[in-house]
């Protein structure tokens, strides 16, 4: 269980990092950063994301591994911490697992029915 500092240490390092992307990335393809998670000690963070389309994700993890001091920068100047975590970033699969059912359902025109009471 995280404490309510370390998510929104998160949530920062999450939202200083999309600032950063929007900035510095080109649209091609679309970057979305999703969350991040931090270490119990503050040392490391992972950024994840997704990409628009899908199939450019490699290209967005060369970016951002490229990017990744300039990020850090970019954050040190915004948070006001002691130690601002080393970055990494990972495809958030997650999201893209549910972008997929939404399509799905989108394109059978079916909805769950696990939350209605009946």
């Amino acid at each position: 269980m995280h404490s309510d500092r370390h998510d929104k240490i998160a949530e920062q390092l999450a939202h200083f990092a999309a600032e950063f992307v929007r900035r510095e990335a080109n649209t091609d393809p679309l970057i979305t950063i999703t969350r991040a998670e931090v270490a119990k000690d503050y040392k490391n963070a992972t950024i994840f994301f997704t990409t628009i389309p899908s199939e450019r994700e490699n290209d967005a993890a060369i970016f951002l591994k490229r990017a990744g001091r300039e990020m850090r920068r970019h954050i040190m100047k915004q948070m006001r911490i002691k130690q601002i975590p080393y970055l990494a970033f990972s495809v958030d699969y997650g999201e893209r697992h549910r972008q997929n059912i939404d399509e799905i359902v989108r394109e059978t025109g079916t909805e769950s029915t696990f939350d209605e009471p009946e």
